[in-house]
């Protein structure tokens, strides 16, 4: 049984992580990528050597994915808030938001209108949850979804497709942030 680990411990290795993640831009480096650093960081005695101290060694790349890399991508966009309404040319003061949602990011607004957001390699969530969201409304408006671009769509004929599926869910707005 492994002990607990340590707050000031997890902190540390979470402000390392989370650092080096800044740095490379994470959201948009490739998955190949991704499994080359959670294999770096479990090596990594500062990191994985001393996370295995608290948890059993082949615990450690998976404690790393998803309990620190996950809040972290989630965190990201939560502070994306004011570059969505621009993707859609809204004004904050139009967006009096009365609900938020988590996995994806969304809001629901005063006026029923019901806007999501997040990674492209994302996308069907983020499209259906706007639409299954509205949908469960009594006046709600499958608004807008907004992409932010880790380099999964950024063919032409993929966005093409992606935006066909949105209009055939009904949304009024489907942007990119790139």
């Amino acid at each position: 049984m492994s002990a607990a680990l340590p707050t000031d411990i997890r902190d540390r290795i979470r402000q390392k992580i989370w650092a080096k993640a800044d740095e490379l831009d994470w959201p948009r480096i490739s998955d190949l990528e991704r499994t080359a650093w959670y294999e770096n960081w479990t090596k990594d005695k500062d990191v994985g050597g001393v996370l295995s101290h608290f948890m059993d060694a082949r615990k450690v790349r998976v404690y790393i994915k998803d309990s620190l890399l996950k809040p972290y991508l989630r965190s990201r966009l939560q502070d994306d808030w004011d570059r969505v309404l621009l993707a859609i040319n809204m004004e904050a003061r139009e967006a009096l938001v009365k609900k938020s949602y988590d996995k994806p990011h969304g809001r629901q607004l005063l006026d029923g209108k019901v806007i999501c957001w997040g990674n492209s390699r994302e996308w069907k969530s983020i499209l259906i949850s706007v639409f299954e969201r509205a949908y469960q409304l009594e006046s709600g408006q499958p608004h807008a979804a907004v992409l932010v671009e880790t380099g999964k769509t950024t063919n032409a004929g993929t966005r093409e497709m992606i935006l066909d599926a949105s209009q055939k869910l009904g949304l009024r707005h489907l942007a990119w942030i790139d």
